[in-house]
């Protein structure tokens, strides 16, 4: 939507403008601008309208999480029904912004907040602000096919005792990893995207086999994140970057340490997030080993997040008690749809699947009283004593 009378208040001109209305940062506006600015080209100026107040506190903080640049913002007013209402407006590069070379003049900038505690403070937001809203999403509800009959497994290589088995997931090259973000902002077709990927899968293979590998895998090379991107895969489950949950934190400032203590960048990683009752109506790994089948002879293995770490990673009581009352029951629909894939994996032939549950150190070893690492597990800060949660992911592992 164009700005009112068609004039941006800004010193550049936006390549895309949006009004948000009274939407704030928890109740889908941080939706609204992740569809804008995906399919802008870096360096492409995204125009937000916003009525409400709280925008202007979290988007300096959410422009920093993902590396995008607030290259201005203005506060005017709109009239809306007979009656004037405040309106920001914020100019917002996708990634850093380089001024053209020659542009007319604009206005000058103004200052990110008047306010001098949230000036020194960006992302602080007081008592009254840290509201708890519902998270929008973007995906109608489905129901499930659950089925009545899983298929047996298939013969497969035996692994000989103190065989070397790769670990996990292998280095990505940058060419790799471009592709992927490209293709999670919907700028890159499928087809282009598992091409190049179903390239770099070749590269990791060839170099297990060369270092004399007993059995070995696809290196996770199609997957954003290690256990997040199931959230892509099942039904009623939508990936979102970590950093649209800044506005369900308690501490936006801690949260926004956090994620800059992580080796990779923050708007890089994404979240899953369940909205409805788990389905399986794609397999989440099988097609990597029929692929890893189809270019080598050895035996493969195939890594899967396990039931406990995911329980953990996609419990969020602002998404998903639309569907479950408790991560307790969100945790049954996780072991079924594990055991769903488990059982296509073996009937396809895969020799090893692991299931990896690496929170665990944190259950263990995390403060007391503390809230644990927000970015790697969503509900840790919640968790029960030691035994307890052990005893409830020996129980899911089991199951």
């Amino acid at each position: 939507m164009p700005h009112p009378e068609n004039v941006s208040p800004h010193p550049f001109p936006p390549d895309v403008s949006f009004d948000g209305g009274d939407l704030d940062c928890g109740n889908g506006l941080l939706l609204l601008i992740r569809k804008h600015i995906d399919p802008l080209e870096r360096g492409g100026l995204l125009e937000i309208l916003s009525l409400d107040s709280t925008v202007e506190v979290d988007l300096p903080a959410l422009c920093r999480l993902t590396g995008n640049e607030l290259v201005n913002q203005h506060k005017g007013s709109t009239t809306i029904g007979g009656t004037d209402h405040p309106q920001w407006s914020f100019l917002v590069s996708k990634g850093a912004f380089t001024a053209p070379a020659a542009s007319e003049p604009g206005p000058e900038p103004e200052a990110y907040a008047a306010d001098p505690e949230i000036a020194t403070h960006p992302g602080k937001r007081t008592k009254k602000q840290r509201k708890k809203p519902q998270m929008a999403i973007t995906q109608e509800v489905v129901t499930p096919v659950i089925p009545t009959e899983l298929p047996a497994p298939a013969p497969a290589p035996a692994i000989e005792p103190l065989a070397v088995v790769n670990m996990g997931s292998w280095p990505r090259p940058s060419w790799l990893l471009r592709a992927l973000h490209e293709h999670l902002e919907g700028r890159l077709p499928d087809a282009e995207f598992q091409a190049a990927a179903d390239d770099a899968v070749r590269l990791v293979v060839a170099a297990q086999e060369r270092g004399g590998a007993d059995v070995v895998s696809d290196g996770e090379m199609r997957r954003d994140n290690y256990s997040s991107f199931v959230g892509g895969l099942l039904d009623n489950c939508q990936l979102i970057p970590i950093t649209d949950l800044l506005p369900y934190v308690d501490d936006p400032i801690e949260f926004e340490r956090e994620l800059r203590a992580l080796d990779v960048p923050a708007g890089e990683i994404r979240h899953p997030a369940v909205f409805g009752p788990l389905g399986r109506s794609r397999p989440l790994a099988v097609h990597e080993a029929e692929f890893v089948q189809s270019i080598t002879n050895k035996p493969i293995k195939v890594d899967l997040p396990g039931p406990y770490l995911l329980t953990r990673t996609m419990w969020m009581e602002c998404i998903s008690d639309r569907a479950y009352d408790n991560r307790e029951d969100l945790a049954r629909d996780i072991v079924r749809v594990l055991r769903e894939e488990l059982h296509h994996l073996l009937a396809a032939g895969v020799a090893l699947i692991q299931l990896d549950e690496p929170v665990l150190t944190e259950v263990v070893y995390g403060l007391v009283g503390e809230r644990g690492r927000t970015f790697m597990c969503g509900a840790l800060g919640d968790r029960l004593g030691v035994e307890d949660e052990l005893a409830l992911a020996r129980d899911l592992c089991r199951r």
